[in-house]
This record gives C-alpha cells, sequence and structure tokens, in this order.
C-alpha cells in the first residue's frame, strides 16, 4: 500500500532556475550602480560559468567573479551583489502553481511527505521556511545526510529507512530524469517527472508517470491507492 511521496525541492516545488537568473541579474544591476564596468550580459554569462564550475549552490560567485576579473574584492561592489541577490531573490522564490494545496490533500489522506534534495542543508531548510513548506514533511535529506548526491541510492535509502518504509509503499516525484527518476528506479521507487520544472531538456524522462502541473499528481496517488487495495 502507498504511504509516502517524497519530493525533490528545486524545479519540482519551488521555481528554483527563475529565482537564481533573475537574483543574478539584480545583483548585477546593483554592482554596476556600485561601479562595476562590465555589460551586463557579459557579467551574466561569466557569473553562470563559475555556477556551472563550482555547482550552482556555490556562496562564493561574487567573490570568485570579482577576484578573476580584477584581481581583488571590491568590498562595494561585492556587498552590493550579495544585496541585490538577495533582494531578487525574495521577491522570485515562489511556489509553482498547486503545491501548497497538493501538500495538503497528501496530506489529508494520511500519506508522509518528505524531501530529497541535492542542495546543502542550510539553503534546503532556508528555502522550506521562507516558503513556509518545513511543518509539511516528516523529514528532509539533504547533501550532508550523505555526502553524495542522486542518482546515488543513498540519499533515497536514508529517506526510506527515515520513513521505515519499502521501496513499493513509495513514489518519488521530480524534475531531473539523470538524477530524481533514475535514482529513485535504482532501489525500486515508483516514479513521477515533473515535466514542468525539468530545464535539461531530456526527451525521455523514463518515469513510470508525468505530469504538467503537480496537481495532477492527486489522479496518481488515487490510482496507486485503488491498485494496491
Amino acid at each position: 500500500m502507498l504511504k509516502a511521496v517524497i519530493f525533490d525541492l528545486d524545479n519540482t516545488l519551488t521555481d528554483f532556475m527563475r529565482m537564481k537568473e533573475v537574483s543574478i541579474e539584480a545583483a548585477i544591476d546593483s554592482m554596476i550602480d556600485a561601479g562595476l564596468t562590465m555589460p551586463p550580459d557579459e557579467a551574466k554569462r561569466k557569473l553562470f560559468e563559475i555556477y556551472e564550475r563550482e555547482g550552482i549552490e556555490d556562496q562564493r560567485v561574487f567573490d570568485r567573479f570579482l577576484e578573476e576579473e580584477y584581481g581583488e574584492i571590491d568590498p562595494m561592489i561585492h556587498t552590493a551583489g550579495i544585496i541585490g541577490y538577495r533582494r531578487g531573490r525574495e521577491y522570485t522564490l515562489v511556489l509553482y502553481p498547486h503545491v501548497r494545496k497538493t501538500l495538503l490533500w497528501l496530506a489529508k489522506r494520511g500519506l508522509r511527505l518528505a524531501v530529497i534534495s541535492d542542495a546543502p542543508r542550510f539553503q534546503a531548510w532556508s528555502r522550506l521556511c521562507y516558503l513556509q513548506l518545513q511543518h509539511y514533511f516528516d523529514h528532509v535529506i539533504t547533501f550532508e545526510d550523505t555526502n553524495v548526491r542522486k542518482p546515488d541510492p543513498a540519499p533515497f535509502m536514508k529517506a526510506l529507512g527515515l520513513l521505515g518504509m519499502e521501496p513499493v509503499e513509495v513514489v518519488m516525484v521530480g524534475d531531473w530524469p539523470e538524477r530524481d527518476m533514475e535514482g529513485a528506479k535504482k532501489v525500486g521507487i515508483t516514479t513521477v517527472y515533473a515535466k514542468y520544472g525539468d530545464t535539461s531538456g531530456a526527451p525521455v524522462s523514463g518515469a513510470d508517470y508525468e505530469i504538467d502541473d503537480i496537481e495532477e499528481l492527486a489522479s496518481i496517488i488515487d490510482r496507486l491507492m485503488k491498485e494496491a487495495g
């Protein structure tokens, strides 16, 4: 019988990449106002090249950018960038449509909920608390809990252990076929691909189910619970 649903966080519950892009653009505008002499498009490209190299959660992206471009960190430009980024983030860190409604529906059905995220613990919890989602989830597994990232089986096994459940009792919902879907399938968890959040353009998800809106998850859960009797 189905007993729990595990969610990826970024680009599944919240539009993380849109938030990141808008926040970086806001940071660049602030840095230019503070004295940065670089066209905005060039600065954006170089900042995202750092993210690609160091990881999208890199907390020293502005330090690295200024060090690489100017050989030093100008404190006024640096601080302006951080403040601009935070303002952009607060404006754009929002849930996808119907997320809260769907989580509430799942909870009312008696299902336990969890999150598996590759994000560092502080960043994942910051986003959950900012969005006031923290109370919906029984467990939140982040990078520090296993020190490996999806699709490694360890985060999924960690979630199953904390939930005290077998793979057949759990569904995984995520946007990244090569990480969320592949990792869950490795341990035998039923998979639901959040097409609405995928930025990779993967032609084939390999998932058991696909959804264009998170509220479509309700009909899948209903079907699985009926099939299990």
